[in-house]
């Protein structure tokens, strides 16, 4: 070939190749990370409020992303929350409630391998996988996260609470000044128990690691990372770095540790190269465990906490973090919840959500961009008892009962009825001047027992 035309032609090779790269990149789908906080209240950061714990990364991730003020988990408590986000199902659809409320080390079941999960999902579009954390949603074998759609799990299966050995201090004295002896919790890797027990103080730095490993491994595919925490559930276990440096005490030294293992993640995703191709939530499972006083966390000025369906009990802080496509800066008032996140994921992925069930989650594609959510309802479900319901911004109770001490829910006929915008603590019941709101809540209700079926409980046999 003649030299000249070789090098006339270069230009147009470099040109073709770059509109190649350029074609995969808008091919390529985005990476998804969710970041999970166990117990952490409404109150319990800097950017919601707190007034001492320093939470200086996911300050930053609000000013970069999306701060929710009307966020909701699906459920009061870990293992129905847990279920419900993966599946973007209500609980009782796939039997993850019940009685004793979640799974324990003697439970025999788990989450169905009927049930299909954001991880199953994605795997169809290509996706590399990997949970890091807690996953109580089953310790045996058939329940683990690699039975679940995930490549690979490193985690403890359950409540780092569990386990306890008999010879620890009685009642709340082994929480007060925990010892990593006093629970036998295995550390797993895949199916594999490689440390019992686990070594609680490093357990948020080397999910950090784990995660900052997996996103450099993978940033050269798509890739789904969920990552839940074990922390500040207690007992409250902080590293060395972190230990004594808070003013909020203990609680405060593990929120401040969480806060900075964000931070390595969201670090990791920008020496990557994904950020812009990459969306981050975070949010907790449920509310502040409040019985446990000075090492529960804050439901800030809402009602109640952990345990409960008052609005402490599961609207949850959250931000969402995609540098480019989430507006910075932005707070959102619209209603959004854990259950949307399978059917955000799949329209952004490009993967179809199963069709042979009823979900119960929206797109909130357009809400993540600045828009309006779909979202217009919300179902507050303890175990199989639906307890209260929110229309727009009415929130009407049915039954109410706190979190822990009460024996037995307290029914209202007529329901309680509240404006969470205008009084977002539930103080001031409005039952009596808007019968046709309740009216309208009553339909929906309706229509949506209708669709109800609820499914064996995997908890309570």
């Amino acid at each position: 070939m003649d030299l000249r035309l070789s090098r006339s032609m270069l230009p147009c090779a470099v040109l073709l190749a770059t509109w190649s790269a350029a074609a995969q990149a808008a091919e390529r789908p985005p990476n998804f990370v969710v970041i999970f906080a166990d117990d952490l209240g409404y109150g319990d950061l800097a950017c919601y409020g707190h007034p001492t714990i320093r939470s200086p990364h996911l300050d930053q991730m609000a000013r970069e992303g999306m701060r929710f003020t009307q966020f909701y988990s699906a459920a009061e408590v870990c293992t129905p929350s847990r279920a419900a986000l993966l599946t973007g199902r209500l609980p009782p659809r796939n039997g993850m409630c019940g009685q004793r409320r979640v799974l324990f080390p003697g439970s025999k079941r788990g989450l169905p391998a009927e049930e299909v999960t954001i991880a199953e999902l994605l795997k169809q579009r290509g996706y590399a996988t990997a949970c890091i954390g807690k996953w109580h949603l089953g310790h045996l074998p058939p329940y683990l996260p690699t039975a679940q759609g995930f490549d690979s799990y490193f985690g403890i299966p359950y409540s780092n609470d569990m386990d306890r050995v008999s010879s620890s201090p009685p009642g709340r004295a082994a929480f007060l000044a925990p010892q990593i002896e006093y629970w036998n919790v295995p550390l797993l890797r895949n199916t594999q128990t490689i440390e019992r027990p686990a070594d609680q103080h490093t357990l948020t730095r080397r999910y950090a690691q784990e995660a900052v490993r997996f996103i450099h491994e993978h940033a050269e595919r798509p890739f789904f990372l969920y990552l839940p925490h074990t922390m500040p559930h207690v007992p409250l276990f902080a590293s060395g770095e972190f230990a004594g440096t808070s003013r909020r005490g203990l609680f405060g030294d593990v929120v401040e540790e969480l806060d900075h293992a964000v931070g390595e993640v969201l670090k990791a995703l920008r020496e990557a190269n994904v950020a812009e191709r990459t969306l981050v939530i975070f949010t907790s499972d449920n509310g502040p465990w409040l019985t446990q006083g000075e090492q529960g966390g804050s439901a800030g000025l809402l009602r109640d906490g952990k345990g409960s369906t008052w609005e402490g009990g599961m609207r949850e802080p959250a931000i969402a973090w995609w540098p480019g496509t989430v507006p910075a800066g932005s707070v959102s008032h619209e209603l959004a919840s854990t259950l949307d996140l399978l059917p955000t994921f799949c329209a952004l992925a490009g993967v179809e959500p199963p069709a042979d069930r009823p979900l119960d989650g929206y797109d909130l594609s357009a809400a993540l961009k600045g828009g309006k959510s779909p979202r217009r309802e919300m179902f507050y479900y303890r175990a199989f008892e639906l307890m209260a319901v929110r229309l727009g911004p009415w929130k009407a109770h049915y039954q109410t009962q706190t979190g822990y001490g009460q024996p037995r829910p307290e029914k209202h006929d007529p329901p309680l009825l509240f404006h969470l915008e205008i009084d977002p603590g539930e103080h001031y019941n409005v039952a009596g001047q808007q019968p046709q709101v309740l009216d309208e809540i009553a339909a929906v209700v309706a229509r949506h027992r209708k669709t109800m079926q609820p499914a064996p409980s995997q908890i309570d046999d």
